[in-house]
């Protein structure tokens, strides 16, 4: 195997052909981990020193990803997946299936070699459960000398998607179904009252603004967040999804009115087995003089019975324990961090 190392964004260029071939042959297949997302974030949110490392079998064939980047500051000098950590929920190391160890080898093996001098801390952060990553760098890290951490990051909220409306109601706890049903009764008779998914008949820019004008709306925390390079990178994330058929932005309406938004993404990922695909609940806006329609969860219900419908396998909440992923029906799962420690 040989690894190269690409240190400017001419990477994502000279990969593009390749990257997501290799992410659909992984079990690292996320839509964060997309071809698109990386270059996206990195264009619009990323700083100091890009690092794609590549791993290539010796025929030549890319046999595994490792985008990082180093930003200077005082102390301790870290390398970080690119997407590391506010807006990519799902991060991993990309390596064929079946070859992680060799993969994950090689990019240890250069990282204390050529790299050697550049770094001294690993932050491998938003490491999925069930990833190789988590099973097989900490003894590879250690086997070199190094120190290795693991730690949970997160909990993500999810849950499988049943066969029908009514399954998905008898899922429930009691007193969360009879709370759904009281909302949504509450918001089927009240004048103007809709909702729709955008489409090709809506004005995307405009979708997406009016989202983020929502987002900014609805608490003073997403306020803050929505500066202008997060601004950027919505509006191009946003664009670049729905071009690739994996955008679901969705509005409910109340007299004509936008009042809540949700920004969704659906990706058939490696760990969805062959169905139809995962709906991750990405973001989310409010119009707070609404809340007394309950605007979120009824938009949030309506969103769920097209995965049912369309026989989506998994609803993922994405990071985040807020109250109302579980009055939905979200379980726990886990997102995990590995710092990896350079010992002289």
């Amino acid at each position: 195997m040989k690894t190269t190392i690409y240190r400017d964004e001419k990477g994502f260029d000279d990969l593009a052909k390749e990257w997501d071939a290799l992410l659909h042959a992984s079990r690292a297949d996320t839509l964060f981990m997309t071809h698109m997302w990386q270059a996206t974030w990195w264009r619009h949110l990323g700083e100091g020193d890009l690092m794609i490392m590549v791993v290539r079998d010796d025929d030549g064939r890319l046999a595994g990803l490792a985008p990082l980047f180093r930003v200077a500051h005082e102390g301790p000098r870290v390398l970080s997946i690119v997407g590391c950590v506010d807006v990519s929920d799902y991060l991993d190391w990309v390596a064929r299936r079946g070859h992680e160890e060799r993969v994950f080898a090689a990019l240890l093996d250069t990282l204390g070699h050529e790299l050697g001098d550049e770094w001294d801390v690993l932050r491998l952060c938003n490491i999925p459960d069930g990833s190789p990553t988590l099973e097989l760098i900490p003894g590879l890290a250690q086997a070199r000398g190094w120190q290795a951490e693991h730690s949970i990051e997160e909990v993500v909220p999810v849950f499988h998607v049943p066969e029908s409306w009514e399954a998905y109601e008898q899922m429930l706890p009691g007193k969360a179904r009879r709370e759904l049903r009281r909302k949504l009764r509450k918001a089927g008779p009240y004048g103007g009252v809709d909702w729709y998914i955008v489409g090709p008949e809506h004005e995307l820019d405009d979708e997406i603004d009016t989202f983020i004008e929502l987002l900014v709306k609805s608490h003073p925390e997403k306020a803050d967040f929505m500066d202008e390079r997060n601004r950027a990178f919505f509006q191009a994330i946003g664009r670049a999804s729905y071009d690739a058929g994996q955008l679901q932005l969705a509005f409910l309406t109340l007299n004509g009115q936008r009042v809540a938004t949700y920004m969704n993404f659906i990706y058939p990922d490696a760990r969805d087995a062959g169905s139809g695909g995962r709906v991750m609940v990405y973001n989310s806006g409010l119009d707070t003089a609404a809340y007394r329609l309950a605007p979120g969860i009824v938009l949030m219900a309506h969103l769920i019975r097209p995965a049912i419908e369309d026989k989506r396998s998994v609803f993922d909440f994405l990071r985040g324990d807020e109250p109302y992923k579980y009055a939905l029906g979200g379980t726990d799962t886990h997102v995990h961090r590995l710092n990896i420690a350079r010992i002289d």
